[in-house]
């Protein structure tokens, strides 16, 4: 099985080397690697216009090939895609990860390990993210567990319009509490827009805040079954579309 391998942490982060460990050893997989050469979290789906990419090899333990490229993380599976095609090797699948911080809730649609998942199932391919809830994970070992098991479990075939989103807390393998299968919840941030000063005639702000935790117990939603100690796996789709809303706008009538 030949599996293109991105992320959003950039090329020498350490949830990329241990996922890229993990599909080589333990599935046996022929693991291709492109991800960005730096950090590039919070571009959602973003493809860079207008500008040439550069693309250049590098050496990658586990990895058949590996390249690092100043793009997003949706270019490294688009341009990975054609660059091994043109080589003659036919992907199967495309993991995205393992991201340093979780991709629950609302965060998915920023989430540049999603929108690099979300590129392999518009390519065709049986697609993947994987992450750990903290932007300084250090337990990556139950994430690899799953990794490795969606493929054992479903011989990486299925419908390549759904993209399988998987998250686990940072806690060692025996203290998670197993698996939930999820929806997308919601995910609010206590002082998320932060005003950080003002320099001439320019206001500086900055994204951040600390997550809150809900007082639910419904762990069928993954902002929920993270925070309560579960690994959350969620299908999710590109179409955006909001099907129950078109009678609404029917009814309405714009336009004539």
């Amino acid at each position: 099985m030949n599996i293109l391998v991105a992320n959003d942490d950039g090329i020498e982060a350490r949830g990329l080397r241990e996922l890229v460990d993990a599909l080589h050893e333990r599935a046996g997989a022929d693991v291709y690697v492109f991800a960005p050469d730096g950090q590039r979290s919070a571009v959602s789906h973003a493809i860079t216009l207008g500008r040439k990419v550069p693309v250049w090899q590098v050496d990658y333990r586990n990895a058949e090939l590996a390249f690092a490229m100043d793009g997003t993380p949706a270019d490294c599976v688009a341009l990975g895609e054609k660059i091994l095609r043109d080589k003659g090797i036919k992907i199967d699948m495309v993991f995205a990860g393992i991201n340093h911080g979780s991709n629950v809730g609302t965060d998915t649609v920023y989430s540049g390990t999603v929108g690099a998942a979300v590129e392999g199932s518009i390519q065709g391919y049986p697609s993947v993210a994987v992450s750990v809830d903290s932007h300084q994970a250090s337990h990556f070992e139950y994430a690899c567990d799953l990794a490795v098991d969606t493929i054992a479990k479903t011989g990486g075939r299925w419908n390549s319009e759904i993209v399988i989103n998987i998250n686990t807390p940072n806690l060692p393998k025996d203290e998670i509490k197993g698996v939930r299968y999820t929806v997308i919840g919601d995910r609010e941030y206590i002082n998320d827009v932060q005003y950080a000063g003002t320099e001439g005639e320019r206001a500086y702000y900055i994204y951040g805040g600390e997550a809150i935790v809900y007082e639910h117990d419904t762990e069928t939603i993954d902002v929920l079954a993270i925070q309560n100690g579960y690994a959350s796996i969620t299908p999710l789709h590109k179409d955006m579309t909001a099907t129950y809303a078109k009678a609404d706008i029917e009814k309405w009538r714009i336009g004539k």
